[in-house]
């Protein structure tokens, strides 16, 4: 048993009641409707130290809600029905700075909150009902609901209710823990009667059954202290979930990817009747839904952006499984919340590549600006990505990032290794493999890198892509070829041992622009013996080792990060990148910077390599694209004919 989000307390009883039944052969007729109304409060937090009193299960019980959702440090939590706040405290004291408990009992919330000022901790505790929670819709980036304090009421469909109440809070892929006692074994394995010390003085004895359907534990308890004799005589029932019957509740609310992920075993140290709280299970899920309509007071000088993305309906051919997964509907969530941050702004999403022309045709004249974030290409096909600004422009649509022209160019890394050269900006050595090539000449020294000419996204480079002799890069060729096709070139280039680093530019060279701070990839948690590169496994397979490398701040002499800058910068110009654009660089083993890629229109994502460049610059995840869009739009103004200034009169 745990705390429940309660009612208002009811009156006390007078001085006439009688303080215990005696025996009783129905305990379920004794059960009041409200019975967690009565029994939360001091005497609870002695009946029940064994748990709610252990500070090393607590820290295990968060350590596991660490482990399931990962929250950020900044990400807003709700512990629901959280009694005297031990999770949410401890949640606090783990710098997570937007963690807040609710439960409807007085005495425990006042108590939760003597212990965060006592402590110093600014989490916030209130008071409420869990079926009607007092917090506007699409709050929470997630919400918990800990130590079995779920299923307290009469019916399910209060149980139904208070998931839906969890549903609206919880912003779109926002994630939710349920700890709840595991129903199945409590139906077989519950104590009919027990009882033990609590401590020198005072001693419980509990009985227990089924409720007639079978759903709810009955249990009660009647404390007794050794000089004053019986002090409570009380019953309360939980109802008792199954995965499969927890599993079903939450699809009914709406929630996906529902997951049983462990299952709890209490290890208390004073080894006595545990009840409710011996054996548990563990759920997460996540909330798909769309953001709530933000009401706004006028819309006078409000714009109108379309935000036109990749085709979750539809195949697409980069990612692993080649379909959108939860973690793509999550970034698509960030970036929706992201967006709703940005002042003087209302958005709609296209997605559905089929209406798309459609849709676009009935947005002319209706939006000021298109944000194209479209980076999967028209009908998720990478060698489509250009035809998406193609088709705006014939609209005649405004839109943010890369042309057609830059778009084409960029997606040939061999057209962008010329350019460079002739611009006189270093490159690695590197030879060109034609479609029609069955005999390859490398004339480049080992070791090499192999990879699709065309395209981005890593997609191709793997870690046998890196080869140290002859008979390695024919394999890696033939490799590419059967899994991508015969018909595209392949480049072999000298594969450079130095940093591995990243620019990130907001704006549009030479005139307004900001330079983010150099990143530089972080090999050092990879195993030995693994090539050193961010490729297809690093951003797409998330239980391959290359999962463990993190971008960080490059520490470069000041003449070699200025050659760089000054070098993106007037790439950016002449390959008319707009608005946004990424460069990739790495070091010689003499620490010499070589060009790789250009990356027009780069990754959007709030975790991606432009986000955390500029949050190393002190620019949020929802200001950098605010940035982005004024970049599109001052851009657009310059671009607009001035009129002709009539000249004075003679």
């Amino acid at each position: 048993m745990s705390k429940p989000n309660q009612p208002p307390p009811a009156t006390r009883p007078g001085p006439s009641r009688r303080v215990s039944l005696g025996r009783v052969r129905d305990l379920e007729a004794h059960v009041p409707a409200d019975w967690w109304n009565r029994i939360f409060g001091a005497l609870y937090l002695k009946t029940d130290a064994d748990v709610v009193d252990d500070a090393d299960l607590t820290r295990a019980d968060v350590d596991r809600v660490a482990e399931l959702l990962k929250p950020g440090a900044e990400d807003r939590i709700l512990d629901l029905c959280c009694g005297q706040g031990r999770h949410t405290l401890e949640l606090a004291r783990r710098g997570f700075k937007g963690t807040e408990g609710i439960d409807r009992s007085h005495f425990l919330i006042q108590r939760a909150r003597r212990a965060a000022r006592g402590e110093g901790l600014s989490t916030r505790f209130r008071e409420g009902d869990a079926r009607r929670l007092p917090y506007a819709t699409d709050t929470f980036d997630h919400v918990v609901v800990m130590g079995n304090s779920f299923g307290y009421f009469e019916t399910e469909e209060d149980d139904l209710t208070v998931l839906k109440e969890v549903a609206r809070v919880l912003k779109p892929s926002g994630r939710l823990l349920i700890d709840i006692a595991d129903g199945d074994f409590l139906r077989t394995h519950f104590d009919a009667r027990s009882w033990e010390w609590i401590d020198d003085t005072l001693f419980v004895c509990r009985e227990r059954s089924l409720s007639a359907d079978g759903s709810r534990l009955v249990s009660r308890e009647v404390v007794t202290d050794a000089g004053r004799g019986v002090i409570a005589d009380q019953f309360y029932a939980e109802r008792l979930y199954s995965n499969e019957s927890l599993a079903g509740l939450l699809a009914d609310v709406g929630f996906k990817d529902v997951a049983f992920p462990a299952q709890v075993v209490t290890d208390s140290k004073r080894a006595e009747d545990l009840g409710m709280m011996a054996r548990r299970i563990v759920a997460t899920a996540r909330m798909r839904k769309e953001w709530s309509q933000v009401r706004r007071r006028s819309k006078e000088h409000e714009r109108h952006c379309a935000v036109l993305m990749g085709d979750p309906g539809k195949p697409d051919p980069l990612k692993p499984d080649t379909v959108f997964d939860e973690d793509d509907f999550y970034t698509i969530d960030r970036m929706k919340e992201a967006l709703r941050e940005l002042p003087g702004w209302r958005f709609t999403y296209l997605h559905a590549h089929d209406d798309l022309v459609r849709d676009l045709v009935r947005l002319k004249g209706k939006v000021d600006l298109v944000l194209n974030l479209c980076d999967e290409g028209f009908l998720n096909d990478p060698r489509k990505e250009l035809h998406v600004p193609a088709l705006l422009e014939t609209l005649g649509l405004p839109y943010t990032g890369a042309g057609p022209q830059c778009l084409a160019f960029c997606y040939d890394k061999s057209l962008v290794r010329g350019v460079a050269t002739e611009m006189g900006i270093p490159v690695p050595r590197a030879v060109l493999v034609q479609p029609e090539d069955h005999t390859f000449d490398v004339t480049v020294d080992f070791p090499v890198l192999v990879k699709p000419n065309l395209g981005d996204s890593s997609f191709g480079i793997t870690q046998r892509s890196i080869c140290h002799n002859a008979s390695e890069t024919v394999d890696a060729i033939l490799e590419i070829r059967s899994k991508f096709g015969y018909d595209k070139p392949i480049l072999v280039e000298e594969f450079l041992t130095g940093s591995d680093l990243t620019v990130g530019i907001i704006g549009n060279p030479p005139s307004a622009y900001t330079v983010l701070p150099i990143a530089e990839e972080d090999y050092s948690a990879l195993p030995d013996g693994l090539p050193r590169i961010c490729g297809y496994e690093a951003k797409w397979v998330p239980d391959s080792p290359y999962a463990c490398i993190v971008s960080r701040p490059a520490v470069l002499p000041e003449s070699t990060a200025s050659a760089i800058v000054a070098a993106c910068v007037r790439l950016a110009e002449r390959l008319e990148c707009r608005d946004y654009q990424r460069f990739d660089w790495r070091l010689d083993a003499k620490g010499n910077p070589k060009l790789l890629e250009v990356n027009p229109n780069p990754g959007w994502c709030w975790d991606g390599h432009l986000a955390k460049m500029a949050e190393q610059a002190g620019i949020n995840y929802s200001q950098m694209l605010g940035q982005i869009l004024r970049a599109a739009e001052e851009r657009l103004v310059q671009a607009q004919p001035q009129e002709a200034v009539p000249s004075p009169a003679a």
